[in-house]
């Protein structure tokens, strides 16, 4: 799978799933903000040693030094305008805020707090404080913590982890996450979204499209039919919108026009949306395709996948 990196608004996410015989099957979302009642928020920030520098912490043995050290905490900013964000979709106007791969092992859980939208902005990030900073980047423990802890009675919820690097547990985090889908398909746990928010020039996005893949043809479905897809992805630096990380929240039963259709590069009608054009939509582009159009009374939205499919071949 490939995801557009600058999908043409209205469209929060692309995605593109080369098929045998070159067809491509899309996945995208309408850029919008989802109201679901009993939601909860999370956010969990890297506490990991590699993060130190993005905190604007230096080990200079002078002060005179600390401007030469590097850049000044850019975490700071980047959590409190999330958190804020995040606060307002919350039933409990909050947003539950911790450091994760924090202690030696890199499996610490240092708790901020639950925080509302004003106390988000004026918020100090400053990293770990009690257990310090960790060697490893471990993504079940603050998984765990949130969904099997704060979340588990909630209706719903979404997490967003920030990091920088390398996930080192991935395998653990990939068999949890499986199971947990078959808990929610068999109507036991309610459904969840989880996002990974990469950050800096070193982040292994290889790995976060490896989470994002892994329900893909799976065949999991929630007891309404939904199919199931806990993980999505982003790049800060690509980021337009905050919005983007209800990218996959979206739903198919959710209207966004009155009507519409999908047309491939060559103009042959894909889908004829008659009954409404959804939030999610998911078709097959003809092999040979490099975009698609979408119609819709008084707007026609070309997206060109000529970058997914260079990725591709």
């Amino acid at each position: 799978m490939t995801q557009l990196l600058h999908p043409v608004e209205p469209f929060a996410e692309v995605n593109v799933h080369p098929q045998s015989g070159g067809a491509l099957k899309i996945v995208a979302s309408v850029l919008m903000e989802p109201s679901i009642e009993g939601a909860r928020c999370g956010m969990a920030l890297d506490g990991s040693s590699s993060m130190k520098k993005m905190y604007g912490v230096h080990a200079a043995i002078s002060p005179i030094f600390k401007t030469a050290g590097g850049a000044g905490n850019v975490i700071e900013p980047v959590a409190r305008t999330m958190a804020a964000y995040l606060a307002q979709f919350s039933s409990s106007a909050t947003v539950n805020l911790i450091y994760w791969a924090c202690s030696p092992d890199g499996g610490g859980i240092e708790v901020i707090g639950e925080i509302d939208e004003k106390q988000a902005m004026a918020l100090s990030v400053t990293g770990p404080r009690r257990l310090g900073w960790g060697r490893k980047t471990r993504l079940l423990p603050p998984l765990l913590h949130f969904i099997e802890g704060d979340f588990r009675q909630a209706n719903w919820s979404i997490c967003v982890f920030i990091t920088d690097g390398i996930i080192e547990d991935l395998n653990e985090v990939k068999a949890w996450c499986l199971s947990h889908a078959r808990q929610i398909a068999a109507g036991k746990r309610n459904s969840c979204k989880l996002v990974l928010i990469g950050l800096g020039e070193e982040v292994d996005e290889a790995q976060m499209n490896e989470l994002d893949d892994m329900f893909e043809g799976s065949g999991l479905k929630d007891p309404r039919g939904a199919e199931i897809d806990l993980w999505d992805h982003k790049m800060a630096r690509e980021m337009r919108h905050l919005a983007e990380v209800f990218a996959e929240v979206v739903s198919e039963n959710t209207v966004v026009a009155d009507r519409g259709r999908i047309l491939d590069s060559a103009g042959k009608v894909v889908v004829d949306y008659t009954d409404g054009v959804p939030a999610l939509m998911r078709f097959t582009l003809p092999r040979g395709c490099t975009s698609f159009t979408l119609e819709v009374p008084g707007h026609r939205i070309v997206q060109d996948l000529s970058g997914a499919l260079a990725t591709t071949r």
